[in-house]
Formats: C-alpha cells, sequence, structure tokens
C-alpha cells in the first residue's frame, strides 16, 4: 500500500509529520467480467442460430469466412486509425485554444467542430466521396470530422476546470510553462479527456458502418448486403459484430481511464 504524507503544526508551534495511507488502486471483479461476458453470450447465441440457420448461396458467400474476417479487421482499422487523427488533432488543438491569446478563438473553433458533428454522417460521407472520391479516404475523414467534437470539448472543460491556485503554485517554484502544462494541467485533466476518447472511440466504430457507402470496406459491407439482398442472417451477424465491437472498446476504453486516472483524483 503506498502512503502520502503532510505536515501538521501543533499546539506548541512544533512540526508534525503524519503518514495517511492511499488505497490501491483496484478493478471491481464486475467491470472485468460483466461487459466480456454479455459480449460471449451475444456472440454464442449468434453463432448458434446461425449453425441452424438454413443459407442459401448468396448468404454463404456472404459470410464466408474470409469475407466476415476481413470486414471485421477493415472495420477494426478504420476505428483505429481514425481515433489516431482525432487524438493528435484535437489534443494539441484543445491545449493551444486554452493558451493565452488563442483562447479568443476558441468559440469559432468550436462552432466549427459543433457544425462537424451536427451533420449527418451520411451527407457528409456523401459529400466527401463527391469531392475526394470513393475510397477508404473519404471515409477516414468524415469519421474524423465526426469525433473530433468530444475529445476537443472535454480537453478544454478539463484544462479550464483546474484550480488557477494549483497553476500559480507551480509557477511560484519555478515550473516552465511546459513544465506546469506536463506536470499539472494534463495530469488534472486526464480524466475528462480520457472520456472524451471513450466517446470518440464509440462514436468512431458506430459511423465507421458507413463507411460501405463510400467503399471504405467494414462491417457496413455485411450489413448493406443483408439489406439490399433481404438477407436476414448477413444482416444479423454483420449488426451483432458492430455491437460487439462497440461494447470492446468502450470496455477496454473504461478500464484505461479507471487506470490511468490520477491517484489523487480517485473516489474513496
Amino acid at each position: 500500500m503506498s502512503v502520502h504524507t503532510y505536515e501538521d503544526e501543533t499546539e506548541d508551534g512544533t512540526e508534525r509529520t503524519e503518514v495517511a495511507p492511499v488505497k490501491p488502486r483496484r478493478i471491481g471483479l464486475w467491470k472485468l467480467v460483466t461487459v466480456p461476458a454479455v459480449i460471449a453470450v451475444m456472440l454464442a447465441a449468434t453463432y448458434l442460430w446461425l449453425a441452424d440457420a438454413e443459407l442459401d448461396a448468396i448468404s454463404q458467400n456472404a459470410l464466408a469466412g474470409d469475407a466476415v474476417r476481413n470486414a471485421l479487421w477493415q472495420h477494426v482499422e478504420l476505428t483505429v486509425i481514425s481515433t489516431f487523427f482525432v487524438l493528435i488533432i484535437a489534443i494539441p488543438l484543445g491545449i493551444l485554444l486554452t493558451r493565452g491569446k488563442l483562447s479568443r478563438a476558441s468559440p469559432p473553433v468550436m462552432a466549427l467542430a459543433n457544425v462537424g458533428q451536427a451533420t449527418p454522417a451520411l451527407g457528409l460521407l456523401a459529400l466527401l466521396v463527391i469531392w475526394l472520391g470513393i475510397g477508404r479516404r473519404a471515409a477516414l475523414i468524415g469519421i474524423i470530422a465526426y469525433a473530433v467534437l468530444p475529445v476537443l470539448s472535454n480537453t478544454i472543460a478539463g484544462l479550464r476546470a483546474i484550480d488557477p491556485t494549483l497553476v500559480d503554485a507551480a509557477r511560484g517554484i519555478g515550473m516552465s510553462p511546459l513544465g506546469v502544462l506536463t506536470r499539472v494541467e494534463l495530469p488534472l485533466a486526464v480524466p475528462l479527456i480520457l472520456a472524451g476518447v471513450r466517446t470518440a472511440l464509440v462514436l468512431n466504430v458506430g459511423t465507421a458502418t458507413l463507411a460501405t457507402f463510400g467503399g471504405g470496406g467494414g462491417l457496413g459491407d455485411l450489413i448493406a448486403a443483408g439489406i439490399t439482398n433481404q438477407r436476414m442472417p448477413v444482416l444479423v451477424l454483420g449488426s451483432v459484430l458492430t455491437v460487439a465491437l462497440a461494447l470492446t472498446v468502450d470496455w477496454l476504453a473504461s478500464l484505461a481511464e479507471l487506470l490511468l486516472r490520477p491517484r489523487g483524483l480517485e473516489m474513496e
């Protein structure tokens, strides 16, 4: 068990040092087990249902091992790549928009980010396909534009919510502006930033299903094929895999959010 020390002054003016125990970081068993169990049951039930279903040639071709595996892998790639670019765009931009004179640009930038998310994802993708042509690039740009807002807004909110006296104290002991940012401000803003990242991840998994309409691939191919060809097994498998992937991503992000939270901000 780790400890924190602090000093107190007694009635006679002498200083007394006390040690306060800090509870170790723990992850509840329910958080580790519940979501994976739900995902496993859902996938097992879908597998058993498909095993008993009568599949025609079209369904068998759409659900061939390589087709499903490739669609799932493409979906994961779309989610990971788009989230990476969201992070390297939104977090630095959020930091800049809380620094000095650049903070004046925060309202118009946030308004632009709101426009990106308020625009229907399918309509935005259609415009990007007209501009950039069919392919993964248009799909990725659409997904990124749709997911920037939660990370950007949470980064700004997290940095602005910090007690100014803490920043002044850090400057008072001689920290540079970069040191104050990296050692004081960002660690304290981590919970809100991670919450925004978690939201963006789940958004990206859902929005990536629309990449199929721009030739971007992913599990949306299965869903679209199931709807177009009126093949329920294909539609169900694509939908279940998308939900399972979203739940998995959200579960992993919740664990990361708990593990990366600064100890001083943990709830007793």
